[in-house]
């Protein structure tokens, strides 16, 4: 719980700073520590790259490399509507977090699907925090080539109201982000 607070909180302070190369959250890698050996290419501190709808985010943390892929969404008029922070894991997964906003009903928990896909049983929340409310994720190696090769993930929850309510993640750049953090953690 306390892994993902910490990963909850690192997204809202990317959400709420406008993030430069030099001014990466101190809080991003302390939830699990399993970062890679070795330096930053060029020696750098931090790096940020993007890859069309998704950001590669990496820092230097006691001699290990913390990267993370990120995507965030907000409205025209500038509130978030969601954030989604990944990071590889041994064996070809993936875990993260998605962030989601205030007002849905937390017992029905969010829904995955590919594309136009059937819907994955509903995750649960499992708390709510000033940048939203968090959703674990864990996707193994046969989940992970599934959204190399497709376009969206649609999050389906509901309202507080009971009204269904459906958000889309872009995968465009996903397999490109991802390659990419696998480059950074040799």
């Amino acid at each position: 719980m306390q892994a993902i607070r910490r990963r909850a909180c690192a997204i809202g302070l990317l959400l709420a700073v406008a993030i430069t190369p030099g001014h990466v959250p101190a809080a991003w890698g302390q939830a699990d520590g399993n970062g890679a050996a070795g330096p930053l290419p060029g020696g750098a501190s931090s790096l940020q790259e993007t890859y069309d709808d998704w950001q590669v985010n990496c820092r230097a943390v006691s001699g290990a490399k913390d990267c993370s892929m990120i995507q965030t969404q907000t409205r025209q008029d500038g509130q978030r509507v969601l954030a989604v922070e990944l990071q590889m894991k041994s064996g070809g997964g993936v875990s993260g977090i998605l962030v989601l906003p205030f007002g849905l009903g937390l017992d029905a928990g969010a829904a995955l699907a590919l594309d136009d896909g059937p819907p994955s049983a509903a995750a649960r929340f499992s708390t709510c925090l000033p940048a939203g409310c968090v959703v674990p994720l864990a996707f193994d190696a046969k989940m992970v080539a599934a959204l190399r090769s497709a376009k969206t993930v649609r999050v389906l929850t509901r309202r507080t109201d009971d009204q269904e309510f459906l958000l889309a993640i872009s995968l465009k750049g996903f397999a490109a982000a991802l390659a990419r953090l696998g480059e950074l953690g040799r």
